[in-house]
């Protein structure tokens, strides 16, 4: 087992962010973590990393407590993407993927062939060679972001943490990242956890989902187990139709919006409120 995590409670302040959170990953598994917002599923990702310590309850990393190794330790072993990162310096993209060795080369030692070999490799998996002389701070918010990932996989990680992955993505791409993330699990051998809120591509692509709401998981399994009618209601307030795609096999969703308030434009660009369905004001709602 890669990651176990059991009982894990975590809080800022006085608020309680996790709750007695159960959690594994093995070796070969893309997970995808999925729940509203404010679910605690970053918060998760962050605790499991070791970024944020402080966590109580029991993190095991490869059957060593998370607390026994040190940073560097940790950042051999696990690859953490956040959901933004301001990529605003004036250094090259190979000069950023290169950043992920930093965990593997003592303080001042120099990257060497072998390093540059693997950064390489990293940006050849994430569709971003072509990217590699070029200033990050004059790149999209899409290319950052498979820069950012592509330092994540020169870490040369175990466990790949992907929080919202996809963020910033035209559709060929949040697809390429996704069967990447696939791959590295199936191929590598790595264990991989996305935390996503398309739950057709989670649906998709992932082995496994774990249901979060208000800071505690409330479903973890296949998707046909945890993409229910019942339980999409409960964590998303949401109507939902369940239904096995009749040209790929697998399991996708459709979804009943809540009814949204109306707004009723005058002439003079002002609003008036028109229904009230979604806050109980007064007027006629819509059907």
């Amino acid at each position: 087992m890669l990651l176990y995590a059991r009982d894990v409670h975590y809080a800022i302040g006085e608020t309680p962010i996790l709750i007695g959170v159960n959690f594994e990953l093995a070796a070969g598994e893309l997970v995808g973590l999925i729940g509203p917002n404010g679910a605690g599923k970053s918060t998760l990702l962050k605790v499991m990393s070791g970024l944020w310590p402080g966590a109580r309850g029991q993190i095991e990393l490869i059957e060593r407590h998370l607390r026994s190794y040190r940073t560097r330790e940790i950042a051999r072993l696990v690859a953490h993407v956040p959901q933004t990162t301001n990529l605003d310096f004036p250094f090259t993209a190979r000069e950023v993927v290169l950043m992920g060795r930093s965990p593997h080369l003592s303080r001042f030692q120099i990257e060497s062939a072998d390093d540059r070999a693997i950064a390489e490799r990293a940006m050849q998996t994430t569709g971003t060679l072509q990217l590699a002389e070029r200033l990050v701070n004059t790149l999209s918010g899409g290319e950052q972001q498979r820069i950012v990932i592509a330092r994540a996989l020169a870490q040369e990680p175990r466990i790949l943490l992907l929080d919202e992955p996809t963020n910033n993505l035209d559709i060929k791409h949040q697809v390429g990242v996704l069967e990447m993330a696939r791959a590295l699990a199936r191929e590598h051998g790595m264990g991989v956890i996305a935390a996503i809120h398309d739950l057709n591509l989670a649906a998709r692509y992932c082995d496994r989902l774990t249901l979060m709401v208000g800071g505690q998981i409330i479903a973890d399994g296949t998707p046909e187990a945890v993409l229910t009618p019942s339980r999409l209601s409960e964590a998303f307030e949401i109507g939902a139709q369940v239904y096995r795609d009749p040209f790929t096999g697998q399991i996708a969703l459709s979804v009943n919006p809540p009814v949204q308030e109306a707004y009723e434009f005058r002439s003079n660009g002002s609003a008036q409120t028109k229904t009230g369905a979604t806050n109980g004001a007064q007027g006629t709602g819509h059907r």
